[in-house]
């Protein structure tokens, strides 16, 4: 009879501390992320997005990069990555240019994570036009593809949209991930690219929690 009591004991224990890891989690965020007032629109329907804004020439993006990709292979399914490419000042427009170039043509799997190696562990300079136009090249995009899509309306429509999404996040740094257009967070927030990972996760399982059940 004791021995049961004991196991209820511990099963009520075992059952309190469950209900508690929420709101360990929750408490364990505070601090680690700014608040968006207003929310921003998104734009992944019913799913929970995550916006990854990034600059191909800071080499804390390209630190963050293997970080965000092991957790794309574990990514819930009601969960959508958005890569926003940075356009904090003009010196950043050309890398802009290429990734959402390199989005048209249906290529980023090929130009994205080799940019990123290419100026940060090559040490090469690619910054120009020009220059991303003999990078795009080398990779097997002939150059009037390139300059067509590089400097069609499309592009250009979406270096203007990504400048306004940087105004409206309030940004002053990257790589910055904003969750469901409610929440901004960073490595400065939350102190390491492993935390900032967590920190992610626990405010995409906030926004799960806060949406109406289907």
């Amino acid at each position: 009879m004791q021995m049961y009591k004991n196991l209820i004991a511990i099963l009520a224990l075992l059952t309190g501390l469950v209900m508690a890891l929420p709101a360990l989690a929750q408490e364990d965020i505070e601090g680690k992320y700014i608040t968006l007032k207003p929310a921003q629109p998104t734009q992944t329907g019913n799913k929970i997005e995550v916006v990854e804004v990034f600059w191909y020439g800071c080499p804390h993006c390209y630190s963050f990069e293997p970080f965000l990709e092991a957790w794309l292979k574990t990514k819930p399914e009601d969960v959508e990555l958005v890569r926003v490419p940075g356009v904090l000042n003009q010196q950043w427009i050309p890398h802009a240019k290429a990734y959402y170039t390199a989005e048209k043509l249906g290529i980023v799997e090929k130009i994205h994570q080799p940019l990123f190696d290419a100026l940060h562990k090559e040490k090469k300079t690619i910054y120009t036009d020009e220059q991303l136009k003999d990078f795009f090249a080398s990779h097997g995009v002939p150059a009037g593809e390139f300059a067509k899509t590089y400097t069609s309306p499309e592009v250009e429509a979406k270096i203007r949209q990504a400048y306004f999404l940087a105004r409206d996040y309030k940004l002053t740094g990257v790589p910055s991930i904003v969750v469901n257009g409610k929440y901004l967070t960073s490595a400065t927030h939350a102190g390491s690219f492993d935390y900032l990972i967590n920190v992610v996760n626990a405010l995409i399982e906030r926004e799960r929690q806060a949406s109406p059940a289907d």
